[in-house]
């Protein structure tokens, strides 16, 4: 009974890890997008856009790490 309640926790955090992954390169790719269509570069600008990248690819690591598969090539967030 405690290995179903552990593996049902680990699904549910795995699921709400790859949402995060989708969600957070959705950001990424708007950035990327917003930062390519401005003439005037920003370096805030710029810094968000590497944040982002940033916060994916940990994410990416963490996912990896928790041998997690799945597909983040939806993108919800932003279209």
């Amino acid at each position: 009974m405690l290995f179903k309640k552990k593996y049902a926790l680990r699904r549910e955090y795995d699921a709400a890890l790859l949402k995060l992954m989708t969600e957070t390169k959705g950001k990424w790719e708007y950035s990327k997008r917003i930062e390519h269509s401005v003439i005037e570069k920003d370096s805030l600008l710029f810094a968000q856009t590497k944040l982002a990248k940033a916060k994916y690819f940990y994410l990416f690591k963490e996912a990896k790490k928790r041998n997690i598969k799945g597909d983040t090539s939806t993108l919800e967030f932003f279209k």
